[in-house]
């Protein structure tokens, strides 16, 4: 039986004076993903903040708090993020997974198999980022997570997972958006479009919906009449969302149940990509 995997992503890179309820101190991360999980979420996603500048600080030792922490009090997988900054080598931008990975921390974590300008910025993943992630994946055991912004990063990823050996199943994250101009809005022709290139591309990989600046919850039953599974949280929220992580988490669990879907544990996130 198919059952939908639901993740939140608790913050994200905005800051609070984009998304001001985002947590930023370790010990409100560690509690909204605790809370989360209670409602459902098998899937937590994190960025590490300075807590006294409020920006993102991709440090292991932060990660390593956040990522013990939640699992101390609840049984889900919880994975960090990289640096935003392509400019930046392979080997010091992936230093954090690097060292998470070793201390036996990590099930995921991000490699982001392209890049895109995403209006204000270009997210850049230079192809040598690409290799030294999923390098690190084969060596470390950890799923790669692959968002997915434009068609050509679903085509990459299926190339480059392919190529390295030993790489565990990446898991697709198709990126949708309302407001900001890049890639699909969410949109039933648009999801349609990603599985057609994924089952060309990479047949029976798992994906989910998500994105940024952007409610996906009405793409859910579309998503789960064609088996896939659905990621909100403030990372993902529309920017300024009044909504809470709990109260994003909550909606996704009735969209998905309301669309005949049922929510998978943890185990059976881990048991699945496995198979």
């Amino acid at each position: 039986m198919h059952k939908t995997w639901l993740e939140v992503a608790l913050n994200g890179t905005w800051g609070k004076d984009l998304q001001p309820q985002i947590p930023v101190r370790i010990a409100d991360i560690v509690a909204e993903g605790v809370a989360c999980a209670a409602e459902g979420a098998a899937i937590v996603h994190v960025h590490a903040y300075d807590e006294a500048s409020g920006r993102q600080r991709d440090d292991a030792e932060l990660y390593a708090r956040i990522i013990e922490g939640i699992r101390s009090r609840a049984d889900c997988i919880v994975y960090p993020t990289i640096p935003i900054s392509g400019e930046m080598g392979a080997a010091e931008r992936f230093a954090a997974i690097d060292s998470l990975a070793r201390r036996g921390l990590l099930e995921w974590a991000v490699v982001d198999p392209g890049s895109v300008n995403l209006d204000h910025f270009v997210y850049l993943n230079p192809d040598e980022h690409v290799r030294h992630g999923l390098a690190l994946a084969a060596r470390h055991g950890f799923h790669p997570g692959y968002a997915i912004y434009e068609p050509g990063f679903l085509r990459l990823g299926a190339v480059r997972a392919r190529e390295t050996r030993g790489v565990p199943q990446p898991v697709y994250r198709f990126m949708f958006s309302d407001s900001l101009p890049f890639g699909f809005p969410p949109a039933v022709y648009a999801l349609d479009a990603y599985l057609k290139l994924l089952a060309d591309e990479a047949p029976g990989s798992p994906w989910m919906i998500a994105g940024l600046s952007v409610n996906v919850l009405p793409l859910v039953p579309a998503a789960i009449q064609r088996r896939g599974h659905v990621r909100v949280g403030l990372e993902d929220a529309p920017l300024g969302s009044k909504q809470s992580n709990l109260d994003w988490v909550r909606a996704a669990r009735r969209a998905i149940e309301s669309a005949g879907g049922e929510l998978a544990s943890s185990a059976e996130v881990r048991a699945a990509l496995k198979r």
